[in-house]
C-alpha cells in the first residue's frame, strides 16, 4: 500500500512537473507568436482631446451638405487616424484622388459647401496633420505617377508616390538624392514636413527641388521653385499641407552608387569630433547612420556609426532587384521585448552591437565583391530601400512614438547629458535613439536656422490617458532642455507641447500664419495641427 502511495504521489509529481513544463512552453510559444505578428489592421485607440489646455473636438457640423456624386468618394462620413492610433477623428468624408481634375472639383466643392480641406497620403505625422474634424478629406495616394529624365537626372511625380516604389523603378541606374532614412512615406508627406535621412551632405528633400506645381485655395495652378516664387516654395516645403495642392514636383536623383559598409562603437560624446574629422571632410562617405545604445548599462553612452563608402558610380550590370528586409518576425520579437525591461534592452543592444554583423549579407554580386577584398558592398538604394515592417505589430493596448530634437553642433554633447538624464528617470520604454545631421533650413517654418545634430527617438507607451499624460510630461521635459541649448523640437508628432514651447522653439509662427491668410484667405486648407498652433500663437 505504501509502495503504492509513493508511486501515486511520483506520477502526481511528474504529471504537475510535465503540466508546468508544457503549460511554460505553450505560454512561450504563444507570447512569441503574438509578439511576432504583424498588424491584423489598424491602431484605433482614441484622441488626444486638447493641446495645453485647449479642446480640440468640433461640433459635427448641424446640417452637413450632400455628397457630391461627381467625387469618387472613398468613405462618407467615418473617422480617420494616424499612425499614432491616437488621432482618431471624425470627417465629412474622404475623396480617392486618382486625377488633377478630382482636385478641381473637391476644392470648388468645398468652397461652394464652406467644408475644410486636409490633404492625406501614408499618415505618419502623429498629431492630426493630415485631417480636422468635419473636413473634407483629400486621400492622395493614388495620384502617384512617376516619370524619370534619365539625361536631366531628374523625377517629376505625383504627391502620392510613395518611396518604396520610386527606389523600384529607379534601380538599378538611378537613386534618390534625398528622402527619410526608411522609405514608407509619401512625396508629398515628405515635403510638407521638409524631411530629412542618412544622406548627410544632400540634406533634407527642399535641396533636391527643382520645381513644383501647386494648386491654391481658389484653385489658381502656379509654379514654384528656389528661385521663382520663392516665397511660396518657402512656405509650401515644411508648410504641412497648410498652403495648397502639391500636383506635381521635379526632383533631383542621383547615380546608384556602390558602397562598401563598415561600422565602428564610438562614444556618444564623441561623436561631434567624429563628424568634424571623420564624416564631413570624406566627400565618398555617402550614407551616414548613428545609433545610441538604449540599453541601461550605458544608455545614450556607445553609439555605433553606419557609414557607406562609395568605390564605385555604379553598379555592375548584373545588379539584382531591390529585395525586401529579412528576419522581419525575429526583429519584431526582439523589439517587443525590448518593451518589458532592462534584461531585454541589454539583448536588443547585444543583437544589435554583436549579432546583427554576422547576418548581413552584400547586395552587389560577389564577383564585385571579392574585387574589394571581401567588403560587404551594396548600392544607394540598398540601405534606403527599408520600409521597417519589423516596427509594425499587433499589440493593440499601446503604441509607439516619434520624437525629434534639433541641437546646434555645438551644444550636442550637454544636451545629451541631460536628455538621458530624463529618459532614464521615467518609465516609459526607449526603443530606438538616433543621431542624423542637419544643415541650415531656408524655409518658412524652419527646423534648423543652423547646422545641427538631430536626436531621434523611438518610444513605446499604453495606448490609454496614463500613458498619454505620461508622453506629454516626457516630451515636455524633453523640449524644455532642447529650447534650453538653443535648439527646436520637430512639429510632425504629438500636440504635447505648450504655448510658451511652440513659441519659443518657432519665432516664425506668427509670420508663417500671417503668410497663410495671405495665400489661403478663407483657410480652405485646415487640419487638427494648424488650428493647435493657431490657437496656441494666440491668433485663433
Amino acid at each position: 500500500m505504501a509502495e503504492e502511495q509513493k508511486g501515486f504521489r511520483l506520477s502526481r509529481r511528474l504529471l504537475l512537473g510535465a503540466a508546468v513544463f508544457g503549460g511554460a512552453v505553450l505560454w512561450g510559444g504563444t507570447t512569441v507568436a503574438r509578439l511576432a505578428r504583424g498588424p491584423s489592421g489598424p491602431k484605433n485607440t482614441g484622441r488626444i482631446a486638447d493641446i495645453d489646455g485647449i479642446a480640440l473636438p468640433l461640433k459635427p457640423i448641424a446640417s452637413p451638405p450632400a455628397f457630391e456624386p461627381s467625387l469618387p468618394w472613398l468613405a462618407k462620413g467615418g473617422d480617420i487616424n494616424d499612425a499614432s492610433g491616437l488621432s482618431r477623428t471624425p470627417v465629412y468624408g474622404v475623396v480617392e484622388v486618382s486625377e488633377e481634375e478630382h482636385i478641381v472639383r473637391a476644392l470648388a466643392f468645398a468652397r461652394a459647401t464652406g467644408l475644410k480641406v486636409s490633404l492625406a497620403a501614408i499618415r505618419h505625422s502623429m498629431g492630426g496633420h493630415a485631417f480636422d474634424d468635419n473636413a473634407l478629406v483629400l486621400d492622395l495616394r493614388k495620384f502617384n505617377k512617376v516619370t524619370v529624365d534619365a539625361v536631366a537626372k531628374t523625377m517629376t511625380l505625383q504627391p502620392g508616390a510613395c518611396w518604396h516604389d520610386i527606389q523600384n523603378m529607379l534601380h538599378p541606374r538611378f537613386a534618390v538624392k534625398a528622402m527619410q532614412s526608411t522609405d514608407i512615406f509619401s512625396v508629398g508627406g515628405s515635403l510638407s514636413v521638409n524631411a530629412h535621412g542618412m544622406d548627410h551632405q544632400a540634406g533634407s528633400v527642399a535641396g533636391s527641388i527643382r520645381s513644383m506645381r501647386v494648386m491654391l485655395a481658389d484653385g489658381a495652378v502656379t509654379t514654384c521653385s528656389p528661385a521663382d516664387n520663392s516665397e511660396l516654395f518657402r512656405h509650401v516645403v515644411g508648410g504641412y499641407g497648410l498652403f495648397g495642392v502639391v500636383l506635381e514636383a521635379t526632383l533631383d536623383i542621383v547615380d546608384n552608387a556602390v558602397y562598401r559598409t563598415s561600422r565602428e562603437i564610438i562614444k556618444s560624446d564623441d561623436f561631434p569630433k567624429f563628424f568634424a574629422e571623420v564624416l564631413e571632410p570624406n566627400m565618398d562617405i555617402g550614407l551616414f547612420y548613428g545609433h545610441l545604445s538604449t540599453a541601461p548599462g550605458n544608455f545614450l553612452e556607445d553609439m555605433i556609426v553606419y557609414r557607406y563608402d562609395k568605390v564605385a558610380e555604379q553598379p555592375p550590370a548584373d545588379q539584382p532587384a531591390l529585395g525586401e528586409p529579412d528576419g522581419v518576425g525575429l526583429k519584431r520579437v526582439i523589439m517587443n521585448m525590448a518593451k518589458w525591461g532592462s534584461a531585454f534592452q541589454e539583448l536588443k543592444w547585444f543583437t544589435e552591437k554583436t549579432l546583427e554583423p554576422k547576418f548581413e549579407s552584400c547586395t552587389v554580386p560577389r564577383t564585385s565583391a571579392l574585387a574589394e577584398g571581401e567588403a560587404c558592398l551594396v548600392t544607394r538604394n540598398n540601405p534606403m530601400h527599408d520600409s521597417v515592417p519589423y516596427l509594425f505589430n499587433d499589440l493593440m493596448g499601446e503604441t509607439d512614438i516619434l520624437h525629434e530634437y534639433f541641437i546646434p553642433r555645438a551644444a550636442y554633447v550637454e544636451f545629451i547629458a541631460e536628455a538621458r538624464e530624463i529618459l532614464r528617470n521615467q518609465d516609459l520604454p526607449v526603443l530606438n535613439a538616433s543621431v542624423r545631421i542637419v544643415h541650415k533650413e531656408d524655409v518658412a517654418l524652419t527646423y534648423a536656422p543652423e547646422p545641427a545634430y538631430s536626436l531621434v527617438l523611438y518610444i513605446n507607451q499604453p495606448a490609454d490617458a496614463d500613458g498619454n499624460t505620461r508622453m506629454r510630461a516626457l516630451t515636455r521635459a524633453l523640449i524644455d532642455v532642447t529650447i534650453k541649448h538653443g535648439g527646436r523640437f520637430f512639429l510632425p508628432y504629438q500636440l504635447h507641447y505648450t504655448a510658451k514651447e511652440l513659441l519659443a522653439s518657432y519665432p516664425e509662427l506668427p509670420a508663417f500664419l500671417a503668410a497663410k491668410r495671405h495665400y489661403d484667405p478663407t483657410e480652405l486648407f485646415s487640419s487638427t495641427f494648424y488650428r493647435a498652433i493657431k490657437a496656441l500663437s494666440g491668433t485663433a
